[in-house]
C-alpha cells in the first residue's frame, strides 16, 4: 500500500473528513482530534497494513506510523484539503475543551500522581518487608538497627501527602512548592498532636472564625491532599489574574494560601478522609461477604487492568487499607496475577521454537517473578493470546484461593517474590502455596492451551499485537561477536552505537507510550537525561528535524537509521525548552551537538523526559543488542549493538 492509499483509509477509518476537527503529527503518529471519536474503528485501523498501532489516548485518535510519518501525513493533508478546505492543525492542541470519559480521565489522572511515586513508595514497601522478616525470625529484637529498618519503610507512609503534593501539582500544571504547603498544613503538628490527644482532652476542633476545624491525623491519607491540590490550581490561576504584574511574587501565594489552608482543613481534608474510609470499608466488606468470588474476578482480571493502566485505580485504596487497618486485601490477587503471568512466560518458552522468544519468554517470565509483568503480558503472553489468558485462569484461581484463607498484604510493594514476607493469611503456608499453585498453574494451562507458530518458530502476523521485550543484555567491548550458533558467526562488520547523551539507562518497556514501549518503531533503548544535549552519536545526516524540535531521525553512513524521541508528548510544549544546533538535510560528524532541552522546564510542565533511542531499520540486522540494561551512562559511551 503506497503512501496515498494508506492516507485514504485512515481518512476512511477515522470517519471520515467531516468527523475531523484537528490533525498533526509528532515524529511518529498522526494525532487527529474527532468530533466524535464512536465513529473512528481502531480495529481496522490497527491491523491496517503500515500502521503499527491505533490507540485513543489523551484525547486524540493516535495513528502510529513510523519513520513514513511525515510522508503519510502529506498525503492525509493534501486529501482533506481538496474535500473540505482542509485541516486546523492547531486544533488539536485544544484539547482540554473537548469532552472526555470522565473515567478515562480519573483513570489517566490517579496513573499520571501515583506513577512517579512509585520507586518510594515500592522501595519502601520492600523495606518494609526486609523488617518484617527479621522480627518473624526473632533477630535483633529490640535493637536500633531494627527501630531504623522500621522507620526506613515507614518513611513514605508516614509523609505520603508531601509525595502525593509534588505529583499532583506536575500533573495539574499548578505550583509544587505551594503544593507542599498544603502538605504541610494537613501534616502539622498543630493539627496531628491535637487529633492524637483528642482521648485525653476531648476537644477534636479548632475554631476558625467561627467555622470547626475537624482534627483528624492525615498521615498516609491519599485523597485529602489530591483534593487540595486539584482545587488549588484553579485558585492559583484565579487569584494570579486579579493581582497586578508587579505584585503577583508577593501576594499571588500568600492568598492562595490564605484561602486553601482553611478550606482544605475545614472542607476537602474531612471529605477526603471520610471517602477513603468508605472506599476501604466497601472493599473490606465485599471481601468478607463474597471473598472467594470476589479474589476470583480481581485475580483473573488484574493483567488486563495492567493493559488498560486501570491498576492504578486501585492503589489509592491498597495505601489507604494498609494505612487505615495496616493491610489490604486487594495485594494478593495481584500477586496471583504476577506469578502466574511468570508462569505462562515460562510455559511459552518450552513450547516455543523462536530463539528470541525462548529468550524474552525467559527473562520476561524471571521479571515478573519479581512483580514487573509488563515485559512478559506485551512482549510474550499476550503476543501468542492463549498463555495471556492461561495465566488469567490461574491467576483467578489462586486470588479466590486466598480470599477464602483471608490473605492480605501488611506493605505496598511489587507483588512478587521478594515481598513474601509482608503477606499473612490464616496460617502463612497458605501464601507459600497459593505462589506455587500460581506459577505451576499459569504453566500447566500454557502447556495445555499452547501456541501457534510457523514452523520456524514465528508466530502468525495477526497474533503479533504486543512487542517482544527482547533488549538483551550483551557486554560489548569490541566490534566482533562471539560465536554462539553455527548461523550467527562472529563478524567484523557488527556496529556499535554510542549514547547519544548522559543519563540512566532504563529498558525501553519502561517508557510511557506504547509504541515505544512495544518496540513498534524499532528495537533500542531509553534513557532518562542528567544533561539537556543531545550528540551526533556517529557521522551521518539529519534525515529528520521535528519543528517542535522533541524529535531526531539520524542515519549512519553505513545505512543505519535511528530515532532520538526526548520525552513523551513532548510534542505539546510545541517546542518550548528545545533548542536545535542542526537543520534537516544536514551532514554530522559524530559528536556534534545536536539538540539542546531544559530537563527541569520539561519536568515542570509536566512532561516525563525519558529519551527513546531506536533502531528504526531493525529489519536489516540481524538482531539489535543493548550493552547494558540498567545503570548511568555518559554521551559517547557504547549503548547499542548491531549484529549483521
Amino acid at each position: 500500500m503506497n503512501n496515498k492509499d494508506l492516507a485514504k483509509n485512515i481518512l476512511e477509518l477515522v470517519g471520515g473528513e467531516q468527523n475531523i476537527s484537528g490533525l498533526t503529527h509528532c515524529a511518529t503518529r498522526l494525532r487527529f482530534v474527532l468530533k466524535d471519536d464512536a465513529k473512528a474503528d481502531l480495529k481496522t485501523l490497527d491491523q491496517l497494513e503500515g500502521v503499527l498501532k491505533a490507540q485513543n489516548s489523551g484525547g486524540q485518535i493516535q495513528v502510529v506510523i513510523g519513520a513514513k510519518v511525515d510522508a503519510v501525513y502529506g498525503e492525509v493533508k493534501s486529501l482533506t484539503s481538496d474535500q473540505f478546505g482542509g485541516v486546523d492543525e492547531s486544533a488539536d492542541r485544544s484539547g482540554p475543551k473537548k469532552k472526555r470519559n470522565p473515567v478515562n480521565v480519573v483513570l489517566e489522572t490517579i496513573a499520571g500522581i501515583f506513577t512517579p511515586v512509585l520507586p518510594a513508595l515500592v522501595g519502601c514497601g520492600m523495606i518494609k518487608c526486609v523488617a518484617t522478616v527479621i522480627a518473624a525470625l526473632g533477630w535483633l529484637e529490640g535493637s536500633g538497627f531494627l527501630v531504623i529498618v522500621n522507620m526506613i519503610g515507614d518513611l513514605i507512609f508516614y509523609f505520603l501527602p508531601f509525595f502525593l503534593a509534588v505529583s499532583a501539582a506536575h500533573k495539574f500544571k499548578t505550583n509544587p512548592y505551594l503544593a507542599v504547603a498544603l502538605a504541610a498544613g494537613l501534616m502539622h503538628p498543630t493539627i496531628l498532636n491535637a487529633a492524637a490527644q483528642i482521648a485525653d482532652t476531648g476537644v477534636n476542633t479548632i475554631d476558625f472564625l467561627g467555622m470547626p476545624i475537624l482534627l483528624m491525623k492525615y498521615s498516609s491519607s491519599v485523597i485529602p491532599i489530591i483534593l487540595a491540590v486539584w482545587i488549588m490550581s484553579y485558585v492559583y490561576r484565579f487569584v494570579d489574574q486579579f493581582i497586578p504584574k508587579f505584585l503577583r511574587v508577593l501576594l499571588t501565594p500568600m492568598v492562595v494560601l490564605f484561602i486553601m489552608i482553611p478550606l482544605e482543613l475545614i472542607v476537602l481534608g474531612p471529605i477526603g478522609s471520610y471517602v477513603g474510609d468508605w472506599l476501604t470499608q466497601g472493599i473490606n466488606y465485599l471481601f468478607s461477604t463474597a471473598g472467594v468470588l470476589a479474589g476470583l474476578i480481581l485475580g483473573f482480571f488484574k493483567p488486563i487492568m495492567v493493559m488498560f493502566g486501570m491498576h492504578y485505580a486501585l492503589m489509592p485504596i491498597q495505601v489507604q487499607q494498609v494505612a487505615s487497618l495496616g493491610s489490604t486485601v486487594l495485594l494478593p490477587a495481584a500477586l496471583a496475577a504476577n506469578l502466574a503471568q511468570a508462569g505462562a512466560a515460562f510455559g511459552v518458552f518450552v513450547l516455543t521454537k523462536s530463539k528470541t522468544m525462548k529468550s524474552a519468554a525467559g527473562s520476561s517470565g524471571f521479571t515478573a517473578l519479581f512483580g514487573i509483568t509488563e515485559p512478559a503480558i506485551y512482549g510474550v503472553t499476550l503476543r501468542y493470546k492463549r498463555p495471556f489468558f492461561a495465566g488469567c485462569a490461574a491467576a483467578g484461581l489462586v486470588g479466590g484461593f486466598y480470599s477464602l484463607v483471608h490473605a492480605s498484604a501488611t506493605a505496598i510493594s511489587l507483588p512478587g517474590i521478594l515481598a513474601l514476607g509482608t503477606y499473612t493469611a490464616d496460617r502463612y503456608i497458605y501464601v507459600v502455596i497459593g505462589s506455587v499453585a500460581a506459577i505451576v498453574l499459569g504453566f500447566v494451562f500454557t502447556l495445555m492451551a499452547g501456541i501457534k507458530e510457523d514452523a520456524d518458530g514465528a508466530q502468525p502476523k495477526q497474533q503479533a499485537t504486543g512487542a517482544v521485550d527482547s533488549i538483551q543484555t550483551a557486554a560489548a567491548t569490541g566490534v566482533t561477536a562471539e560465536q554462539d550458533s553455527p548461523q550467527t558467526s562472529a563478524s567484523s562488520s557488527d556496529m556499535l552505537i554510542v549514547s547519544p547523551m548522559t543519563g540512566e539507562i532504563r529498558p525501553i518497556s519502561e517508557v510511557e507510550d506504547q509504541a515505544f514501549a512495544q518496540e513498534l518503531m524499532g528495537k533500542g533503548i531509553a534513557i532518562v537525561p542528567t544533561e539537556g544535549k543531545v550528540y551526533a552519536p556517529f557521522d551521518g545526516i539529519v534525515e529528520a528535524l521535528y519543528r517542535t524540535k522533541h524529535a531526531i531521525g539520524l542515519k549512519a553512513a553505513n545505512g543505519v537509521e535511528i530515532l532520538i524521541h526526548i520525552g513523551v508528548d513532548t510534542v505539546s510544549l510545541k517546542g518550548k525548552y528545545f533548542n536545535a544546533h542542526i537543520e534537516q538535510g544536514q551532514s554530522i560528524k559524530a559528536g556534534d551537538l545536536l539538540v539542546e532541552f531544559d530537563p527541569e522546564g520539561i519536568t515542570s510542565a509536566g512532561y516525563n523526559t525519558i529519551t527513546s533511542i531506536v533502531v528504526t531499520n531493525m529489519q536489516q540486522y540481524g538482531d539489535v543488542l543493548t550493552t547494558t540494561s540498567s545503570g548511568p551512562v555518559r554521551e559517547s559511551e557504547a549503548l547499542i549493538k548491531l549484529i549483521p
